[in-house]
C-alpha cells in the first residue's frame, strides 16, 4: 500500500520551500545589518582621517564610541598618550575621537595662547568640559563671550577688591583651622595614615559655602547641598547618558537644584544689603554693588533691572565660582602637602618664615599685611600651581574651521584641548624640578616665562578669582605646616597622576598626622549674619 506522503510529495516540498524562503530571509536581513554597520564604521573611518590628515592620533576609531571608554577607565594614561603622540609631531599637536567629537590635544604653548586669545563667536568657544553646557546649565560664565562677557566681570571685580579679600581670608582661617583639628584628631583615632582628599574636599566645600553665601545657608540646606554637589563631581567623571538613574543625569538635575539653592542666597542677600548691614560674604559684596547700581538707574530715570542680575542669573554664576574654586582648591591643597614632604628643606622655610611672621599662641588671625609678607610662603603656592596645575586641561570647542598653523585647520565642531599642564614643563629652567625660588624676587620666573604659566588660564577667560585661590592656598600651607607635624605613607606609585576630575595624588594623599603647637590658636567663631 502506497502512503499519503508518496502520493503527494509536494506537500513536504512545500514546507521545505517556506522554511529555506524564511532562512533566506532572515540571513538576507543580517546581511542588511552588517553591510550598514559596515558602512558607518567606514563613513566614520573616512571623516574622522579627513580631519585628522597628518596629525598623530589613532589610525583607527570605533564609530560613535570612540576611544571614551579608555578614557573613562584610565584618564591619566589616555592624556599621557595624547601628549607623547603630540611630542612626537612638530605641530605640536595630536587627535583623537570620543562620543562622537573629534578632539585635538595641544602641547604646543604658543598655540594654546592662539585659542585662548580667539574665544568668539566666529572662532573658538570655552566649555570646560566637553559636555558641559548641557551639565553646566543655561545661566553659566563659562559659556560668555564679547561684551556681555566684558561686562558681567566688570560687576564680579567688586567681589575681589582688598577689603573684600580681607573679609575672606578671616573666614579661610577659621575654618581650616576647625577642619585641621578634625583631621588631627581622626589621625590619631586611626592610629594609622589617613588619605586627605575627601577631607580637603570638604574643607574647601565648607570654605565656599561660608565665603561666597555662608549666613543665608542653614545647616540642613548645607548637607542637601552638600549631598547634589557630591552627585555632581561624580557625574563630570561618568559617560554622558542622560537617562533616568544614570551618573550623568544624576548631576545635572544636582546642578539646578544648587544653582536654585544659590539663587534663594541670593535673594536673602539682597534684602540685608537693601537694609545697610555691611557685607559679610561674596554674594554681599555683589548685591551691595548691583544694588547701587539699580539705584543710580533710576535717579537717572530708568527702572529695569541691570543685565545679569536676577537671582536665577546670579545662582547659576556662583555655581560657577564654586565649581572653579572647589575641586581645582582641594587638588592644590593636597599637591602641597604631597610636595612639601618630599622636599623638607622647602617646608622647613615656610616654617622658619612665618614663625617670624605669626605666632598661633598671639590668638589673632593672619592680616593681609602678613599674608603679603610671607613671599617664601607665596612662592611656594605659585610652584605648586605650576607644578601641578589643577584643572590640566581647557576645553573650546571651534565655531568654524580655524587655521591654527599654517598645516592644520581645526574642523568646524571639534573639542580643542589646550593643555595647561605640557605648557608648564616649556620655557622654565629645569621645569621638572619643584624649585618655589623660581618666583623669587631675584630669579623673577614668573615674569620671564609668563606665557608658560596657564594654571590661571588667559585671555578674556582668564581666571576672575585668582587672587583669592592663591590667598586660600597660601593660608593652608602657613597654617598646616605651623600647626601639624606630617609624614607621608610612601609607597610605590603614590605620588602619580590621578583624574578626580582635577588632578591629585594617586594614593588620596595619605599621611599621618599629629599636633606639632603647645595649642592651637583660638580664633572667632564664624558670624552668621541676623537674617531678615
Amino acid at each position: 500500500m502506497t502512503s499519503a506522503s508518496h502520493l503527494n510529495p509536494t506537500g513536504t516540498g512545500t514546507g521545505s520551500t517556506s522554511l529555506i524562503t524564511a532562512y533566506t530571509n532572515q540571513w538576507n536581513m543580517l546581511a542588511y545589518v552588517i553591510s550598514f554597520i559596515l558602512l558607518l564604521v567606514l563613513v566614520e573611518q573616512i571623516k574622522y582621517m579627513r580631519k585628522k590628515r597628518s596629525i598623530p592620533g589613532p589610525s583607527m576609531v570605533l564609530p560613535f564610541i570612540g576611544n571614551a571608554i579608555p578614557l573613562v577607565r584610565n584618564p591619566t594614561k589616555f592624556w599621557d598618550q595624547q601628549s607623547n603622540l603630540a611630542k612626537s609631531s612638530t605641530t605640536g599637536l595630536s587627535v583623537n575621537y570620543i562620543i562622537g567629537n573629534f578632539i585635538v590635544f595641544i602641547r604646543d604653548t604658543e598655540l594654546s595662547h592662539k585659542v585662548f586669545a580667539n574665544v568668539r563667536p566666529d572662532a573658538f568657544r570655552l566649555v570646560g568640559h566637553p559636555f558641559g553646557k548641557k551639565l553646566f546649565g543655561e545661566h553659566n560664565l563659562i559659556y560668555m563671550m564679547g561684551q556681555d562677557h566684558k561686562n558681567l566681570r566688570r560687576r564680579i571685580a567688586p567681589n575681589f577688591t582688598p577689603k573684600a579679600l580681607s573679609t575672606y581670608t578671616a573666614l579661610q582661617q577659621i575654618i581650616i583651622l576647625n577642619h585641621l583639628k578634625s583631621w588631627v584628631q581622626l589621625s590619631h583615632k586611626a592610629q594609622a595614615p589617613i588619605p586627605l582628599r575627601v577631607l580637603a574636599r570638604d574643607m574647601n566645600l565648607d570654605t565656599s559655602q561660608t565665603v561666597f553665601v555662608g549666613p543665608y545657608l542653614t545647616p540642613k540646606a548645607r548637607q542637601t547641598f552638600e549631598r547634589d554637589y557630591y552627585l555632581f563631581n561624580v557625574g563630570l567623571m561618568k559617560l554622558p547618558i542622560d537617562l533616568p538613574g544614570m551618573s550623568f543625569r544624576n548631576a545635572r538635575l544636582a546642578v539646578d537644584r544648587l544653582a536654585g539653592t544659590l539663587a534663594t542666597c541670593t535673594a536673602l542677600s539682597k534684602k540685608r544689603m537693601d537694609n545697610g548691614d555691611e557685607p559679610s560674604c561674596l554674594i554681599d559684596y555683589w548685591m551691595q554693588e548691583t544694588l547701587r547700581e539699580i539705584q543710580e538707574a533710576k535717579l537717572a530715570g530708568d527702572t529695569s533691572p541691570p543685565p545679569y542680575s536676577s537671582d536665577a542669573e546670579i545662582g547659576g554664576y556662583l555655581f560657577d565660582f564654586l565649581f572653579a574654586a572647589q575641586d581645582a582648591s582641594t587638588s592644590s591643597l593636597l599637591w602641597a602637602v604631597t610636595l612639601m614632604d618630599s622636599h623638607p628643606h622647602v617646608l622647613a622655610r615656610v616654617r622658619e618664615e612665618v614663625a617670624g611672621i605669626w605666632s598661633p599662641e598671639s590668638d589673632e588671625l593672619i592680616t593681609a599685611d602678613q599674608l603679603r609678607e610671607m613671599r617664601y610662603t607665596q612662592a611656594v603656592a605659585r610652584e605648586v600651581v605650576r607644578f601641578r596645575p589643577p584643572a590640566t586641561l581647557v576645553p573650546h570647542i571651534a565655531a568654524v574651521d580655524f587655521p591654527l598653523t599654517e598645516n592644520y585647520v581645526v574642523p568646524k565642531g571639534a573639542i580643542v584641548f589646550p593643555s595647561v599642564y605640557e605648557s608648564s614643563f616649556q620655557g622654565f629652567p629645569e621645569p621638572d624640578r619643584f624649585d618655589p625660588d623660581r618666583f623669587s624676587e631675584e630669579r623673577q620666573e614668573d615674569q620671564i616665562y609668563k606665557r608658560n604659566f596657564l594654571a590661571f588660564g588667559a585671555g578674556a577667560h582668564q581666571c576672575v578669582g585668582q587672587r583669592y585661590a592663591l590667598n586660600h592656598l597660601v593660608l593652608f600651607i602657613a597654617m598646616f605646616a605651623t600647626l601639624i607635624d606630617f609624614k607621608r605613607d610612601r609607597t610605590d606609585g603614590c605620588d602619580d597622576i590621578a583624574y578626580v576630575p582635577t588632578i591629585c595624588p594617586k594614593d588620596d594623599c595619605r599621611v599621618f598626622l599629629s599636633s606639632r603647637c603647645a595649642r592651637y590658636p583660638s580664633f572667632p567663631a564664624v558670624v552668621h549674619a541676623k537674617l531678615p
